[in-house]
């Protein structure tokens, strides 16, 4: 069950965390200070062992990790390509900050829109051949070479594999990942992603190319082509005004803080908005048939209270056995009420929950329980180059699945305490309520006369 909430969004005033090691912070767009997962309005009731900064860092237990946060995106609010933008930013951001000074001095630091317009001074078909030859190899060269050694895996939640610098290859350039041109999207084949990031450029109306000479200009012209690009696998909800903003920033630097207002947009968004209905889907501990299973087991508890005192207040019996309508009130709205927030009370119990649909099938020879490790970006991997999951193997299965199966579907223990402890708050509020409205209901009927009927 997914919760809808209603947000307003804040002013922004300080740039996203993982963009903090960027000089220039001051001039930056951003989150405002006190959107925080956790400490916000917007998250509201969020304990800071669930805070986005947490299940970013891989802090947390199943089902609140980075792996499961990642699902909740792809399956439930189709929008996992802001996570998946969000996680290769702050590793790219990392890996630029950790290159020698002699080659991130090629991409400056973007600080305004006036730098768009100004002609590069580098041009690379006027490379003399003196600097051609010095170039020839290296990460600058004009024409740079696909490496030879690349390697089948990928960057983890289907972000772009990222090229290989000089610091790269000097501690073993063998193990990093390269681009692969070969990449299909669907069914619409191969697709050569510098020509449709050079498509986007000219579709902004920028007249001048990005430089080649410039670090990991490779790896952006595939973020362009996957993320800001029109008809991208997995391209951001941007405004037109953000796109043409960024492209005029990447057309000049592949410096990090050309993403600056982009990714304020993403994280904002990722913080107000997803965080917090993750957090509100994960509490549900049983799938739609065995929520709707325990609403009519509430509804039937409350209707067998309200029949047992109805009975009683007609019959010769005295007031004192109206009492005994109590037992079906109270179990029918503390399960009613419980199951209003998504929660089964016999699951919540043995601290148990249903295995999502995805998780059923995962594989048919290994233990379908998650592991704690798996919140780790590195254990993710994935060739698909878009978010469809609607041909997914494990779709078709769980229809098939009959209801009475579904509602009796395999659990597994919640491994995250704080998860545990928000269940217990919202349990004892349900017994608290039902107990409540079980004494008010029941003195009602205890204080009309009996009806000497039978």
């Amino acid at each position: 069950m997914v919760y809808s909430l209603s947000y307003r969004r804040p002013e922004r005033q300080s740039i996203s965390s993982s963009a903090a090691s960027l000089s220039g912070d001051n001039k930056q767009k951003s989150i405002h200070e006190s959107v925080k997962s956790g400490s916000s309005g917007m998250s509201h009731g969020i304990p800071e062992a669930l805070s986005f900064d947490r299940i970013i860092a891989g802090g947390v237990c199943p089902p609140c990790t980075v792996r499961d946060f990642m699902n909740f995106l792809k399956y439930i609010e189709l929008s996992a390509e802001n996570l998946q933008f969000y996680l290769w930013f702050r590793d790219y951001s990392k890996r630029f900050n950790e290159l020698p000074e002699n080659e991130r001095v090629l991409s400056p630091e973007w600080t305004g829109e006036k730098e768009s317009h100004a002609e590069p001074t580098t041009n690379p078909k006027n490379v003399n051949s003196e600097a051609a030859a010095l170039f020839k190899g290296t990460d600058f060269a004009s024409d740079p070479k696909a490496n030879e050694s690349e390697k089948s895996g990928s960057n983890p939640f289907f972000t772009p594999p990222r090229t290989p610098t000089s610091v790269d290859r000097r501690e073993g350039g063998d193990s990093v990942d390269s681009f692969d041109d070969s990449m299909t999207t669907g069914n619409t084949g191969k697709v050569n992603h510098t020509q449709r990031a050079s498509g986007a450029f000219e579709s902004a109306g920028l007249k001048w190319k990005p430089l080649t000479i410039q670090p990991y200009r490779e790896e952006i012209n595939r973020v362009i082509s996957i993320y800001v690009a029109d008809g991208g696998s997995r391209q951001l909800n941007l405004s037109s005004k953000e796109r043409t903003a960024l492209l005029h920033a990447l057309q000049s630097t592949t410096h990090p803080s050309a993403f600056r207002d982009v990714i304020a947009t993403v994280e904002w968004s990722l913080r107000c908005q997803a965080h917090p209905n993750f957090i509100r889907w994960t509490i549900c501990n049983g799938n739609r048939p065995r929520v709707i299973f325990a609403r009519g087991l509430g509804i039937g508890g409350i209707v067998a209270g309200l029949l047992v005192a109805i009975i009683l207040t007609l019959s010769t019996a005295s007031r004192a056995w109206r009492v005994i309508s109590l037992i079906g009130f109270f179990i029918g709205i503390s399960t009613l009420i419980a199951a209003w927030k998504g929660m089964c009370v016999v699951l919540h119990g043995m601290h148990h929950r249903h295995l999502r649909p995805w998780e059923l099938f995962t594989s048919d020879d290994e233990p379908q329980e998650p592991d704690m490790k798996m919140d780790s970006m590195d254990t993710l991997e994935s060739h698909a180059s878009s978010n469809s999951w609607e041909d997914e193997p494990w779709v078709a299965r769980y229809e098939k699945r009959n209801i009475v199966r579904k509602i009796f579907d395999r659990e597994v223990w919640i491994q995250e305490p704080a998860l545990r402890q928000i269940q217990d708050t919202i349990f004892l509020q349900a017994i608290l309520g039902a107990l409540v409205m079980s004494a008010v209901a029941v003195g009602i009927f205890c204080a009309i006369p009996k009806g000497n009927y039978f």
